[in-house]
């Protein structure tokens, strides 16, 4: 098993670096709270959750720079691809095998339009990822509510890391998060999109008591530019 560092850019953007280093959603410019610039991110692979400006954010350009191989629901690889650069496909319940790092595609209850095209292109539906990475699953839930069959994912794919949003407004609160990580029951959690803009300020501390008060797994609190390793 290879070592794993997890590293928290802000909102629900995360690198992910074992022998590929994976970037999720980077959502870079225009994010108060990033803690880098694209310009600072050679990804071997980008993870798109849905088409939301907040999630694609700087794929395309980051695409262009690097090379680097683009995946997203189909819809979302479509409109990349528009754009000149080159980005694959899939679809919820498949899973893909790229360059040694396995990206299982989940449901997700949430919605995903392209505010980038002008709403011009079909967004699909958003989803998030269970990735299988230097050894480890790593569970990103993308923008979501909470629903039963996050009951399943744990089961199927056993995450020992869940990466939740507790913002409320756009996704799950803290009271859906918190059910979330019972249905998942990984080791760690992870929360994520909150504190970016204010009307989805919370207190991830309230969030990690409300855990811990219920389950055993352990949560991690992180300020953007901060990591956890493996």
């Amino acid at each position: 098993m290879a070592d794993l560092k997890i590293t928290w850019l802000g909102h629900a953007a995360f690198l992910l670096e074992a022998e590929k280093k994976l970037l999720i959603d980077p959502f870079i410019t225009g994010n108060p709270k990033a803690s880098c610039i694209p310009e600072d991110l050679d990804p071997d692979i980008i993870a798109v959750t849905h088409g939301h400006r907040d999630h694609l954010g700087d794929t395309i350009e980051i695409g262009a720079r690097t090379g680097c191989r683009i995946i997203s629901i189909h819809e979302v690889a479509n409109y990349i691809k528009s754009k000149g650069v080159f980005a694959e496909g899939m679809n919820k319940g498949g899973t893909m095998d790229v360059e040694g790092v396995t990206l299982t595609m989940t449901q997700a209850l949430h919605s995903s339009s392209i505010d980038a095209s002008g709403f011009s292109f079909d967004g699909g539906s958003p989803a998030g990822f269970v990735i299988g990475i230097g050894g480890h699953s790593i569970y990103h839930a993308g923008d979501t509510g909470v629903f039963g069959d996050m009951q399943l994912i744990g089961e199927l794919y056993e995450p020992e890391i869940a990466l939740l949003p507790i913002g409320s407004r756009f996704t799950m609160g803290i009271k859906e998060a918190v059910k979330a990580v019972e249905l998942i029951e990984p080791q760690i959690v992870v929360p994520m999109h909150y504190n970016t803009f204010d009307v989805i300020r919370q207190d991830p501390e309230v969030f990690r008591k409300a855990v811990e008060a219920k389950v055993d797994t352990k949560v991690i609190i992180l300020e953007p530019g901060e990591f956890i390793e493996l």
